[in-house]
């Protein structure tokens, strides 16, 4: 185990071993925007010791759900290092689109976020580790169904945002936002342990993903979702 620590940075390495191996991934934590707000409230209520241990731990979580027991089943990520900015992008938290591991926190997010924000960045990174690690369909794959996977991360770690759908509500399977998404795909988890770990395997193939749910199921996604809202009809 390995930990350094920049002053300036506040940079940290940790390698763990991997689950069932002992391939190790590092994980690092950067404030680059430590002179603002944002970054200022970053190092006093969260702190890079407290977001490291979140990736880990994190990342620990999604391999579970994700059934992968071994390097030859997850993407060829060695490191992840979350990165606090001073914004540049919308909402509070990403993983990089153009570089493989890493995950950018917004310090404007940060400064201005009225509640409890230890709790919604630990959300936060549950969420976009899912990102990191999860298969995509080649870029193809229904955008809701992607976010709904990375929210169910988030949902079983329990940091569900208190804005979000209660079980059963929502119009449609794929509303990208509102945990509605996320709240079918831990319903379809709870009746077959497994699900998620198949669909997210399927998606390692181009594909919208829609498909996969009769593949996996027997039944169409629009099947399983009359099911769902039948299950909490009333409730």
């Amino acid at each position: 185990m390995e930990f350094r620590a920049i002053a300036a940075g506040f940079l940290l390495v940790l390698s763990t071993a991997a689950v069932g191996e002992a391939a190790t991934v590092s994980f690092s934590v950067h404030n680059s925007a430590a002179n603002t707000v944002g970054g200022r409230r970053f190092d006093a209520i969260v702190g890079w010791v407290y977001a490291r241990n979140v990736l880990e731990e994190a990342t620990t979580a999604v391999w579970s759900l994700f059934h992968q027991t071994s390097a030859a089943d997850r993407k060829a990520v060695d490191a992840i290092e979350l990165v606090v900015v001073n914004g540049g992008f919308p909402g509070g938290c990403r993983a990089s689109p153009s570089q493989p591991g890493r995950i950018d926190l917004n310090a404007q997010f940060i400064g201005a976020y009225p509640g409890d924000i230890r709790a919604e960045v630990t959300g936060m990174l549950y969420r976009e580790t899912a990102r990191v690690w999860q298969w995509d369909g080649e870029g193809r794959a229904n955008a809701a169904l992607v976010r709904g996977i990375d929210d169910l991360v988030r949902l079983r770690a329990g940091y569900a945002p208190a804005g979000w759908v209660k079980p059963g509500e929502g119009s449609q399977w794929d509303e990208r936002f509102s945990g509605v998404t996320a709240r079918f795909l831990d319903y379809l988890e709870t009746r077959r342990t497994g699900f998620v770990a198949e669909l997210n395997k399927g998606l390692k193939k181009a594909t919208t993903g829609e498909q996969l749910f009769r593949s996996i199921t027997g039944e169409s996604v629009q099947t399983l979702w009359r099911d769902y809202k039948a299950a909490y009809a009333g409730a």
